[in-house]
């Protein structure tokens, strides 16, 4: 079997990383099988219509590393991809059914609909407009032909809708779920075709997908629902054969686990629900992104891929090509995943971690020289510096940008000291010792990690002290602060020479007081 697969988002607005997430499974499975991977655009609903939504969809899948097949953006042969540019098609399948006695015309106004529903309430009941209810609604079921006919010729308005039977059971697989079973009296008979002359989701989907030769359907769970009147679609217009598997997906729940994960609970619980910024045309108000707030997008996959599927075992840094080696349905969970923004960060983290140090001091270079007034001349921006620098505070930081920030005393000597430390470990009977070790590195301009500390011990016995007795101020006197990155990789990249001169000015401070 040729595997298709296809990401069929409508352009309402900024994408939610719960449809990211469905894109990847749908790509993930695809490339495991070296399938194609399609996306099309499910515009049939064009009072919804968002301009830009279109492109903020094809720029967030291409940030994700999520590479389009075939559809919107790169053409194919199953043109076009949107449904909006595909009426006509929908309109002919929807005709099929009228004639086959599987669908009909419902003439019912907007009134007469929420009169049924009013009847409805007053017996403590919900409205649902199919096997119950239809034979007392405004259709050409309980109309005559003649009837029909001159609604038709006088242009009234009217939507199309499914016939679902009323008795019986429909039948059918999900890769997730397994096998299941539902009452066709529960089911509504849905519309099909709008009085715009435009498709539902129920009819528009099912035809692209029969005519795009897509063999797996891979949704959320909240199409779950409406998939036994899918399954019927497809009976019902004899294609039962082309029929796709389906597989639906958990829900993304809320950090609490309460509730699904909406757009508007991002910035609101301080957290991105979008992969890329996103500015309302309509308002102007921006929603922030996991681009845009430091994630990278392996990251971002990384941990979306978590979200309701696990490979089997401990490990949970994976690549792209991994997640595509590893990705099977069988371990995608039923239940509901819980996003939790501290795993989140925790990726980033992990991913950033395996960043190459020039390529980050490459990105951060300009933003160095901003921050701290360098000139470009200035040793400190050299490869060598700069790329010591990322590797000993990648370890302290989750996002790149919190690289520039997380160790200010390795550009600029430091002005004051950690008062707690000084009150609580200095005393003038230490002087020697520092003054004997500033000296001793005062014109050494490179020293090891390794020798500095070797040093700085032998130093210490030569002076009677413990080493654990000046450790936390030597550090206070180089950087000003009591914790930070490794004291003595530290001593190394700024250099005994610039360490000395360091201590040199702390031991000054300190006689002026």
């Amino acid at each position: 079997m040729n595997i298709r697969t296809r990401f069929a988002p409508s352009p309402t607005g900024p994408l939610h990383m719960g449809g990211v997430r469905t894109a990847l499974y749908a790509y993930l499975f695809a490339c495991k099988h070296q399938g194609t991977f399609i996306l099309r655009i499910e515009d049939t609903d064009q009072t919804r219509y968002v301009p830009g939504a279109e492109e903020y969809i094809v720029q967030a899948l291409q940030w994700a590393g999520i590479k389009i097949h075939e559809g919107v953006s790169v053409g194919g042969p199953h043109a076009p991809y949107r449904q909006s540019e595909r009426a006509e098609i929908y309109k002919k399948y929807a005709m099929q059914l009228i004639e086959s006695g599987h669908a009909y015309y419902a003439f019912d106004t907007v009134e007469q609909l929420d009169q049924g529903g009013k009847a409805a309430e007053q017996k403590k009941q919900t409205f649902m407009y199919g096997a119950a209810t239809r034979m007392s609604m405004n259709n050409s079921l309980t109309l005559s032909q003649a009837q029909v006919d001159a609604k038709l010729q006088a242009a009234e308005s009217y939507v199309i809708r499914l016939k679902v039977p009323d008795q019986g059971q429909i039948e059918f697989n999900d890769l997730i779920r397994g096998s299941l079973s539902v009452a066709c009296n529960t089911i509504d008979d849905k519309v099909l075709l709008k009085s715009d002359g435009m498709p539902t989701y129920h009819l528009a989907h099912m035809v692209d997908d029969v005519l795009m030769e897509i063999t797996h359907v891979i949704r959320g769970e909240e199409w779950l629902p409406s998939a036994p009147a899918h399954v019927l679609l497809y009976r019902f217009l004899g294609l039962e054969k082309n029929m796709p598997a389906f597989a639906h997906l958990p829900l993304l729940l809320k950090p609490d686990g309460n509730g699904k994960l909406s757009k508007r609970d991002g910035d609101r619980l301080g957290f991105p629900v979008f992969p890329l910024n996103w500015v309302d045309p309509s308002s102007g108000e921006t929603s922030s992104g996991y681009r845009e707030k430091g994630y990278s997008p392996q990251a971002f996959v990384n941990m979306l891929a978590f979200l309701g599927w696990n490979p089997g075992t401990e490990k949970e840094i994976f690549t792209m090509q991994e997640l595509i080696d590893s990705f099977s349905f069988d371990h995608v969970h039923k239940s509901g995943a819980r996003f939790d923004p501290d795993k989140c960060r925790w990726f980033n983290a992990q991913w950033l971690q395996q960043e190459n140090d020039k390529d980050i001091a490459n990105r951060l270079r300009d933003d160095f020289i901003q921050t701290y007034g360098l000139t470009q001349t200035d040793h400190k921006l050299s490869d060598a510096f700069l790329c010591k620098l990322i590797a000993l505070v990648k370890p302290r930081v989750e996002f790149e940008q919190e690289i520039i920030q997380a160790a200010p005393y390795l550009f600029s000597a430091p002005q004051s000291f950690d008062q707690n430390v000084m009150e609580k470990k200095w005393n003038e009977n230490k002087r020697p010792f520092f003054i004997a070790l500033s000296r001793q590195w005062k014109d050494v301009s490179g020293v090891s990690a390794t020798e500095a500390e070797s040093q700085f011990k032998q130093c210490a016995a030569d002076h009677q002290l413990k080493a654990g007795e000046v450790l936390q101020l030597l550090r206070v006197f180089i950087s000003g602060q009591a914790s930070g990155i490794d004291l003595f990789p530290m001593i190394e990249l700024l250099s005994a020479k610039e360490s000395s001169e360091r201590i040199a000015f702390a031991l000054t401070q300190l006689a002026e007081k």
